[in-house]
C-alpha cells in the first residue's frame, strides 16, 4: 500500500469518526441527567471489574517504555506517568464516580430578562459540541477527557499518546461498552499522526480541540487548525519564600510541591528564596532535597550559602518533570514577581508569607491560571478543586482558565419566549418602550416565568 493510500485511508477513517461524533453530540445534548449518570456509574463499576484487563494492557506500554528509557529516548518521569495499578485504577473509577456526582452543567439558566411582558429572553447552559483531544502518557487522561464530555453532553474524539496505546485502547473499549445505550459515535478514539492532521482540518464539524502537551506541540496545534484552540502546556511552576514567611511552613510547602508527585504539571520547578532568610532557610531545606534525591541548582547567591549546581538561563524556563528543582536568591517580593511573569508559564505560582500585603502584590502581579498564598503549588487540580476532575489546565485566558471541568465544556445558547411579538412594534415613532427586566427565575420549554 503506498503513503498516498494510508493517507486516504486516515481520512475516511477520521471523517467517519467526526461525523459519527457530529450525530451523537446532537443526541447526547438531549440525553437527561439521569441516564448521562447511570452511564458514568457504569463506566466506573466496568473499570473496577476489568482491572486485569486494564494491568495487563498497561504493562505492555510500560515494558516498552522502560526499554525506551534504557536507549535514552524516555525520561523515568514519563514513564511513571504511564503506569497504573491496583491502587490507581480504583482512584480512576472514583474520579468517574465524581464527575458522577457533579451538579448537571447542562439547562442552567444563567440570565433571565423581561423585554416586554410576555417577552422573555433566557440564557442557558449547553454543550460545546464535538470536542477532540490530544494528550500525553498518562492513561488515566483518557478517561477524564472522556467522563467529563459525557457529563456534559458533548461527543468526544480522543488521541493519546502512542507510549499508551494498549492502555488507552483497553480503557476506551471498556469505556465504549459500558455506555453501549448512549448515541453511537458519542467517543471515538484516534491513534496515528495523519488521523490528528486531518482532525486538524475539520474546522466545520469539531468545535474545540483541546491538546496537552509542550508548548511547542500546543503552538503546533494553534497553526494548523482554525478550530478553536484550549491549551493546556506545560508547568514551569514557581514557590517563593518572603521575609516574613513561617519558615517551617515555607520548608514543608517547598518540599510537597517537588517531591510528593514531581512528574507533574503543578510540580514546583524553581524555589525563590529572599535573600533575609536564605541563609536560615536553605541548609535544612537542601538537605530534605538531598534524602529525597532531588538535584538541585542555584545562583551565584545560592551557592555562597549551600553547595548545588550551576543553574543556567535555561534552568529558570526548564519543566523538569523530574526530581529537579532551580534555587534563586531575590531582594523584595516584586523582584520575585517580576522573575516569574518573566519566566513562568502561566500555570500556578505560590508565595510562603505571613504578610497580607507581600501576598497581595505577589497574588495581584502574578499573571497565571492560579496564584495561592501559603499553599503547595499541588493543589492546581481539578479534582481538588472540587470540580470531579478536569480535561486540562488552561494557561491562556479564554474561554477558560486553570484546571477545565464541566464548565469550561458548555456554552449558552439564548432562547426567546414570546406571545406573537413583532419588532415592528418597537420600531418608529410609536414604538413600544422595552421594559429590560431582570428576572429571577429559569427557563421552561415552552413557557414564561409567573411573575
Amino acid at each position: 500500500m503506498s503513503e498516498h493510500d494510508t493517507d486516504t485511508d486516515a481520512d475516511a477513517d477520521t471523517d467517519r469518526l467526526v461525523a459519527e461524533a457530529q450525530r451523537a453530540a446532537l443526541r447526547l445534548a438531549n440525553v437527561d441527567e439521569a441516564t448521562r449518570n447511570a452511564a458514568l456509574e457504569s463506566i466506573a463499576d466496568a473499570l473496577r471489574e476489568r482491572e486485569a484487563e486494564i494491568l495487563s494492557a498497561n504493562a505492555a506500554d510500560v515494558e516498552e517504555a522502560e526499554a525506551m528509557l534504557e536507549r535514552g529516548e524516555y525520561t523515568q518521569a514519563l514513564v511513571d506517568r504511564l503506569k497504573l495499578d491496583s491502587g490507581k485504577i480504583d482512584d480512576i473509577a472514583g474520579m468517574v464516580e465524581s464527575v458522577a456526582a457533579q451538579d448537571d452543567p447542562l439547562g442552567e439558566t444563567l440570565e433571565a430578562r423581561e423585554l416586554d411582558a410576555d417577552l422573555e429572553l433566557y440564557r442557558v447552559s449547553v454543550p460545546i459540541g464535538v470536542v477532540a483531544t490530544v494528550f500525553e502518557s498518562r492513561p488515566d487522561a483518557l478517561v477524564q477527557i472522556a467522563a467529563l464530555a459525557l457529563k456534559s453532553g458533548n461527543a468526544v474524539i480522543l488521541k493519546g499518546g502512542s507510549e499508551a496505546r494498549e492502555s488507552n485502547r483497553a480503557l476506551y473499549e471498556i469505556i465504549r461498552e459500558a455506555t453501549a445505550d448512549l448515541p453511537d459515535g458519542w467517543a471515538g478514539l484516534i491513534e496515528a499522526h495523519e488521523e490528528v492532521d486531518r482532525l486538524l482540518e475539520l474546522d466545520d464539524a469539531v468545535d474545540l480541540v483541546m491538546p496537552r502537551g509542550s508548548s511547542e506541540f500546543v503552538s503546533y496545534i494553534q497553526n494548523n487548525t482554525q478550530i478553536p484552540v484550549l491549551g493546556h502546556t506545560e508547568g514551569v511552576c514557581h514557590v517563593y519564600v518572603d521575609d516574613e514567611a513561617d519558615l517551617s511552613m515555607a520548608e514543608d510547602i517547598a518540599v510537597d510541591a517537588k517531591v510528593q508527585y514531581p512528574a507533574v504539571c503543578n510540580a514546583v520547578e524553581t524555589l525563590l528564596v529572599h535573600e533575609a532568610v536564605a541563609a536560615d532557610l536553605l541548609p535544612r531545606l537542601v538537605d530534605r532535597y538531598a534524602e529525597a534525591g532531588v538535584e538541585l541548582r542555584g545562583d551565584a547567591a545560592t551557592r555562597e550559602i549551600v553547595d548545588v549546581g550551576a543553574a543556567t538561563d535555561a534552568d529558570w524556563e526548564t519543566e523538569y518533570g523530574d526530581l529537579e528543582l532551580s534555587i534563586r536568591l531575590v531582594g523584595d517580593v516584586f523582584e520575585a514577581v517580576e522573575h516569574v511573569n518573566a519566566h513562568g508559564s502561566k500555570h500556578t505560582e505560590s508565595i510562603v508569607t505571613e504578610s497580607a500585603e507581600a501576598a497581595e502584590t505577589f497574588m495581584t502581579g502574578i499573571d497565571a491560571a492560579s496564584v495561592f498564598h501559603n499553599a503547595s503549588t499541588r493543589f492546581a487540580d481539578g479534582y481538588r478543586y472540587g470540580l470531579g476532575a478536569e480535561v486540562g489546565i488552561s494557561t491562556g485566558k479564554t474561554h477558560a482558565r486553570g484546571p477545565v471541568g464541566l464548565e469550561g465544556l458548555t456554552t449558552y445558547k439564548y432562547y426567546l419566549e414570546g406571545d406573537g411579538h413583532l419588532v415592528a412594534s418597537y420600531s418608529g415613532p410609536d414604538a413600544l418602550p422595552f421594559t429590560h427586566r431582570d428576572l429571577d427565575a429559569g427557563w421552561t420549554p415552552g413557557e414564561r416565568s409567573t411573575r
